[in-house]
């Protein structure tokens, strides 16, 4: 019982990892599953999509890897998060879709919390915005808008889970009903400083608490598969946000340590230690990773759109066959041209929280074409990044500064071009490990220390490998044109 089983159910496609005993990646599976849009601004998952993608893809990567599964010690598993599922007890049949942390139905009601002095409340029990990303306003959604589930919901029938909680109950076969304090923290129902749930915000949105999972540390007994899934029983021992499972798998484990990690959205979390820094501007305070009772809080800034701007050249203009396609065109594209791109395709995120604007292009000329576009597509992941950057360093006044070094992962990151422009635009060195996948890395760590597979923090920290450093290589003045143009475009944007 060597191996430990990542779960990372993500956005756009499920995908499972085998690591070794030695926290090597030995065998993969991935599936895509659909995206729904039933309207302008929503964004739905098939719950069932996200269960039988996650089944099939450990059924993959343990056939893959050739081993049977007793020899695998515990799960971990690592999520989209946000996420919001509700589902009967008795049944487990979701009564809705999944409402995806990028839709934003619920902006109205948000507004109204905001004007109604609601926010202040919110932010100091939760360290969150009033902003349709989190889950606690797509689960009033819920309740409101389907059929007979808010009177289900008042006699206890249904319950509330973000994904893991989805996955967790049904690998248990509906005996296990929980969370963990990351994924709880990104709901807008956890105080994240008590380290319970709010009575006060779920009476604020008439949320039965009855709903609500358990909450435990990342590292913990979430309960063990039923043997008819995978023909053995597997403890689940782990659980972590996706963008908390990547601050772990980067060990980030220092007060001011900073990750980025780039996927459908970019996320950066600056480790901020036993200090829950209340943020001046507009970023999160969130929970980092929980061991052992003891959160770890985190300044968080999250960007919507980052690996999507590629799907949108690839599915929505149809300009590139695959991802690899960007770089050769932003080499080709003409350096005379200006071409600005902001991905406001479901509103802005972090510093702005503007979920109404959309996105925009500047610059256009005649001669505009692929070539400009896939270089604006991948430079306006450089340029959020940065505005997360500098609001992170104005919020973090502590005697430890802000790592000049930035750990980096995710799918991009796997583009060159992307990360040599994103060092230069941030005017410092870009780390990226030898393991990019360290979302994965992260759930499986958590798990397998608590199985008694993996070592303890400094050892994991140690090990940690690099592959290549990107050192800025532009000249500061046109750095600080280049960004300069950037945020002229994003006024603009937002004053539409």
């Amino acid at each position: 019982m060597s191996h430990i089983l990542a779960i990372d159910q993500g956005t756009t496609s499920s995908r499972a990892i085998l690591f070794n005993q030695d926290m090597r990646p030995v065998a993969t599976a991935q599936e895509e599953f659909a995206q729904h849009f039933p309207s302008s601004g929503w964004v739905e998952h098939d719950p069932r999509d996200l269960w039988t993608t996650t089944v099939l893809t450990c059924s993959d990567a343990i056939q893959n890897a050739g081993i049977a599964p007793s020899a695998i010690s515990a799960i971990g598993i690592t999520n989209q998060r946000e996420t919001t599922v509700v589902w009967e007890r008795a049944s487990g049949r979701p009564v809705y879709n999944a409402i995806v942390w990028q839709d934003r139905r619920t902006a109205d009601f948000c507004r109204t919390l905001k004007d109604q002095g609601h926010e202040a409340t919110i932010t100091a029990k939760t360290g969150l915005l009033a902003d349709p990303y989190f889950s606690g306003t797509k689960l009033k959604w819920i309740l409101d808008n389907v059929d007979g589930a808010r009177e289900k919901a008042a006699r206890g029938e249904l319950l509330f889970g973000t994904v893991d909680s989805w996955l967790i109950w049904q690998l248990t076969g509906g005996r296990v009903h929980a969370t963990d304090a990351t994924n709880a923290a990104r709901t807008m129902l956890y105080d994240i400083h008590k380290g319970r749930w709010s009575e006060t915000i779920c009476n604020l949105f008439d949320i039965p608490m009855a709903m609500l999972p358990e909450v435990k540390d990342c590292g913990a007994d979430y309960g063990v598969t039923e043997t008819s899934i995978f023909g053995h029983s597997i403890p689940i021992l782990g659980v972590a946000g996706d963008q908390q499972a990547a601050t772990v798998g980067q060990a980030c484990f220092k007060p001011g340590m900073l990750k980025s990690t780039y996927g459908t959205g970019c996320f950066a979390l600056l480790n901020t230690g036993e200090t829950a820094v209340t943020s001046q501007n507009r970023l999160l305070t969130t929970i980092a990773y929980q061991l052992d009772g003891k959160p770890t809080y985190a300044l968080e800034g999250s960007i919507f759109v980052a690996g999507a701007v590629v799907q949108w050249l690839r599915d929505g203009l149809k300009i590139i066959q695959n991802a690899a396609d960007t770089h050769t065109l932003a080499d080709a594209a003409d350096p005379s041209q200006n071409v600005i791109l902001v991905p406001a395709f479901v509103g802005l995120g972090a510093p702005y929280w503007n979920p109404t604007c959309r996105g925009a292009m500047f610059g256009l000329t005649r001669n505009t074409g692929p070539a400009e576009f896939a270089r604006a597509a991948l430079q306006s992941v450089g340029f959020q990044t940065r505005d997360l950057l500098q609001a992170m360093s104005a919020d973090w006044d502590s005697s430890t500064d802000v790592e000049q070094t930035l750990r980096v992962d995710g799918g991009m990151t796997g583009s060159d071009w992307a990360m040599q422009f994103l060092a230069d635009i941030l005017g410092v060195p870009v780390d990226r490990p030898v393991i990019t996948e360290t979302t994965a890395l992260g759930a499986a760590w958590l798990a397998g220390q608590q199985a008694g597979v993996y070592p303890g923090q400094d050892e994991f920290a140690r090990n940690w490998q690099l592959e290549r450093t990107f050192e800025p290589l532009m000249a500061e003045e046109d750095r600080e044109s280049a960004y300069a143009a950037w945020r002229r475009a994003v006024e603009a944007t937002l004053s539409v």
